[in-house]
């Protein structure tokens, strides 16, 4: 699906027009169109500032200017986020907190709101939807938008200069941007651009940009990857941009192509609009109907988290937690809750264990129990760094590796493992990957 925005003044679009591949025939023509978009494209893409540092600011004006640190108050705890004045001394996002002190001894250490983060990330959110026809939120605090077609009425970088300052203005909040022809390139330069600042990448120059910097700088360029790189001796984006991408594939397989092509500025990859509705849900209807609570709340363990590690699987979070009970007798109730953005299993299951309670007043045999995660974002363990320890961060990551090497049930609470759950679609037969349970992915 690929989207042509057509503009006619600074402030109003008239129209946005969608054409649907599929609806192509003739393949020469799906193929220059599919060339003409590409070609023509142009992504906005923005970042706010120090998010979580910020809206603290926000609240505490004392705070400006001095190295903060947002996250747990105890040793145990780990970074949330960090001002640049913190930066400056070494620390970043999911160090210690021991070690962010001894880096940074005059460091001011915030404990994160979650609900306050939530808040201006939908009043940022709020302001971009008005303004633009098409965006993608990528993440709580940034968000990809297609200007493709508007340089004919109104500048691009105009206008999105024009709605950063609208941004800034409406929250107070600092936020970049980087404008070029793809996702890629403009989200490194908005990294450039910070903090606080823009950044235009002309067509066609997308290789020089690129070429001076540091590897870490291209997106999904981790840890591992950075060293194995660094190992064979590239330190500089100039150097993949000349290496054979099939010496790249040998390596780092199938990434191996991805990463070579990044670090050529090239980048396909569409705007895919936003939609606050995405949802992931399981339910069971039981053989028999139950009144046996504790198999109830087992099994609300059990759903929440493989519904819990499907979302770190797609690295996302959700804001919404709802569980849906059916009576013998067909009647249908559901409750739900806003939550902080989270992926944690022990945050999931506790809300909806809580809405469980709530939900179950009238002792009556259950047909039915459902558990459904909504309002979903990308961004991984982002917001739960305020709360976990640095220990829980790590248990997390090495039971999803085990979960993604042995199946999503090589590791689970006590409590669930002794359920059966169906592990097919009655309505098509189908088997169902990777929780085993009725996932409904809706829009």
């Amino acid at each position: 699906m690929k989207w042509i925005c057509l503009y006619h003044s600074i402030n109003a679009y008239i129209t946005v027009i969608r054409f649907d591949y599929n609806t192509i025939k003739d393949k020469n023509s799906k193929r220059i169109l599919q060339m003409l978009t590409n070609a023509n494209r142009t992504i906005v893409h923005m970042d706010l500032d120090s998010f979580f540092v910020s809206v603290s600011r926000l609240d505490e004006p004392k705070l400006i200017g001095k190295p903060v640190i947002v996250g747990g108050s105890g040793d145990r705890g780990v970074v949330a986020a960090c001002s640049y004045e913190a930066r400056a001394y070494g620390v970043h996002s999911a160090m210690p907190i021991r070690m962010a002190r001894k880096l940074c001894p005059d460091a001011i250490i915030v404990r994160g709101d979650f609900e306050r983060y939530s808040y201006y990330s939908e009043m940022v959110t709020s302001i971009v939807r008005e303004k633009v026809p098409v965006y993608e939120k990528s993440s709580i605090d940034e968000f990809y938008i297609d200007m493709s077609g508007m340089d004919r009425f109104y500048g691009c970088y105009d206008y999105a200069t024009e709605l950063r300052k609208s941004i800034t203005k409406e929250t107070g909040l600092p936020i970049s941007f980087g404008l070029s022809q793809n996702k890629t390139v403009s989200k490194v330069a908005t990294n450039e651009a910070k903090p606080n600042g823009q950044m235009q990448i002309d067509r066609g120059t997308e290789k020089t940009f690129l070429a001076p910097l540091s590897i870490k700088k291209i997106p999904m360029v981790g840890e591992k990857t950075y060293t194995l790189l660094r190992s064979m001796g590239v330190e500089k984006i100039v150097t993949l941009q000349l290496m054979p991408v099939e010496l790249l594939q040998q390596v780092l397989g199938e990434n191996g192509l991805v990463i070579w092509k990044k670090a050529n500025g090239l980048d396909n990859s569409p705007v895919e609009p936003y939609s606050e509705r995405k949802s992931i849900s399981t339910e069971e209807t039981f053989e028999q109907d139950t009144i046996d609570v504790t198999y109830l709340k087992a099994l609300i363990v059990k759903m929440s988290e493989k519904l819990a590690f499907q979302l770190r699987s797609e690295k996302k979070l959700t804001a919404c937690v709802s569980v849906k009970l059916r009576y013998s007798n067909f009647d249908t109730h559901t409750v739900q809750a806003r939550i902080p953005y989270s992926s944690s299993d022990h945050t999931l299951i506790s809300r909806a264990k809580e809405l469980f309670e709530k939900l179950y007043e009238r002792r009556m045999l259950v047909r039915l129990l459902g558990i459904r995660f909504s309002h979903l974002v990308g961004g991984g363990h982002q917001i739960n760094l305020f709360d976990d320890s640095e220990e829980m961060i790590n248990l997390y990551q090495a039971m999803d590796k085990m979960r993604m090497r042995y199946g999503d049930t090589a590791v689970q609470r006590a409590i669930g493992t002794d359920l059966v759950c169906r592990t097919f679609n009655p309505f098509n037969g189908q088997t169902l990957s990777p929780v085993p349970l009725t996932i409904k992915n809706e829009k």
